[in-house]
């Protein structure tokens, strides 16, 4: 089994956390290389800096509790379902742009980028599916 792990910068975001309250996210994947294509692509245009390859995945720069982390770990059998992570983006345009990227990464996108007012009234995001079928979306909300 395979892993790696991405750091974000939440406090580019302005939250009003002094911490992030995860340690981490642990998202299976099928196959940590085509993972590590898809992720390298859609990651550093949401805020997660550049990881770095060591001979058992991946690792992120970075240091806890500041920092959000995502790890991947490679599950042969892992079949998705119907739970979504979310990332914030700091505007509706960056929400636009990422939703412009999207097909060219190898996601799927399966709505948006659109207002959402089930959500709250100010809430705009596009949500996509990863090639493992694992639910994503990148929202903005004042």
């Amino acid at each position: 089994m395979g892993w790696f792990f991405v750091s974000g910068m939440m406090g580019r975001f302005n939250l009003t956390m002094k911490k992030n309250p995860f340690q981490h996210i642990d998202l299976r994947v099928n196959n940590l290389e085509e993972a590590w294509a898809f992720y390298s692509k859609i990651l550093p245009i949401i805020g997660f800096e550049k990881t770095w390859p060591n001979k058992r995945g991946f690792s992120a720069h970075g240091t806890l509790p500041d920092q959000a982390w995502i790890v991947f770990m490679e599950d042969k059998g892992h079949q998705a379902n119907t739970n979504r992570i979310s990332f914030w983006a700091e505007s509706r345009k960056r929400v636009d742009e990422i939703g412009e990227l999207l097909e060219d990464a190898g996601a799927r996108n399966v709505s948006g980028p659109r207002e959402c007012p089930e959500y709250s009234p100010t809430y705009y995001a596009v949500f996509f599916e990863d090639p493992f079928g694992n639910c994503l979306e990148v929202c903005y909300r004042v």
